[in-house]
């Protein structure tokens, strides 16, 4: 549970460093909220990113193959996008808080390779801090 709640965390930071680096990508709070309920929406959209990686992502993968010898893994970054644009569409249509992107195909994608990029990084940050 703790690990969970660890990655979580990292997912969370790597997210919020993401939306403060690529214009059109944003948490949608509620009106008032404060900071503590901030962090915890950042949280839950973490959760469920990471849920919406581990469920849907494999499925995708497994049918976009070809894709794959096709483009020599560059329809990684599309698909990144799209586990991005799958959890800002449940957060925002389930919650009416959560994660909100503008457009697919500049902002989603810029968003995945810079998510990609501050994740690994705070990864090690993290293992290094675990060891």
């Amino acid at each position: 549970m703790k690990s969970l709640l660890l990655r979580a965390a990292v997912t969370g930071l790597a997210l919020w460093l993401v939306t403060r680096m690529v214009s059109g990508i944003y948490f949608v709070f509620p009106v008032g909220a404060s900071q503590l309920e901030r962090v915890g929406i950042i949280l839950v959209v973490a959760f469920v990113f990471g849920l919406v990686n581990a469920v849907i992502k494999p499925i995708v993968q497994l049918f976009v193959i070809p894709l794959y010898i096709l483009t020599l893994g560059l329809i990684h970054v599309v698909i990144n996008a799209w586990m991005l644009w799958i959890t800002s569409w449940i957060t925002e249509n389930t919650t009416h808080w959560g994660l909100g992107i503008d457009q697919f195909w500049f902002t989603a994608i810029w968003a995945a390779i810079l998510l990609s990029i501050v994740g690994w990084a705070l990864g090690l940050v993290q293992r290094a801090i675990e060891k």
